[in-house]
């Protein structure tokens, strides 16, 4: 080769070196584009994962509240025959009332075992996440703002709340009618 043929293919082409580093920069800008695109990738298939576990989870939780009202109606209907009665009752009536607490005991195991839980009030510490506080009554030697009664269960469905319980509360004393019972908030 001549030096002028020489001469004109180094000034048609970029110098190697160039052309080297001009490569290496474009396979890394491509590296990290391939990095950010399997990342995206993971992170919408864990998304999509978990709103699957969520969907299949919390699906039933409108479900779940209505059968929450017969389990309230079967309570109610425990209720209303004291236990003196009902030892009392014909042996049908005694038949009767024992299918409806059977019936009442096996919707709670089916609600349990589809993640539905009872909201556990044994502390007597008030929650307004999990208790809806309907009143306040004397607290009877129990702390002011701790529960006295719970009128009607809470339940959870995994980790999110289906009901709050309905508790009532003991009522804050002040420091002068403490010890003279008198209601200040009249």
């Amino acid at each position: 080769m001549s030096d002028e043929s020489q001469t004109a293919e180094n000034e048609a082409s970029p110098a190697p070196a160039e052309e080297t580093e001009a490569l290496r920069a474009e396979l890394a800008e491509m590296r990290d584009r391939m990095l950010r695109a399997l990342a995206d990738a993971e992170n919408t298939r864990r998304r999509a994962e978990r709103e699957k576990q969520d969907a299949s989870q919390y699906a039933i939780a409108r479900f779940a509240r209505d059968m929450l009202q017969i389990a309230d109606n079967f309570a109610r209907a425990m209720a209303a025959c004291p236990p003196e009665q009902r030892e009392a009752a014909d042996p049908q009536v005694k038949a009767v009332l024992d299918g409806v607490e059977a019936t009442e005991r096996q919707l709670l195991q089916a609600l349990q075992q589809h993640g539905v839980k009872q909201i556990d009030t044994a502390d007597g510490k008030f929650d307004p996440n999990l208790h809806q506080a309907i009143a306040e009554v004397p607290g009877n030697g129990k702390p002011g703002g701790s529960i006295v009664d719970v009128v009607q269960p809470g339940y959870t469905i995994g980790e999110r709340l289906l009901r709050p319980a309905m508790v009532t509360v003991a009522r804050r004393e002040t420091g002068s009618a403490q010890g003279n019972g008198v209601d200040t908030k009249a």
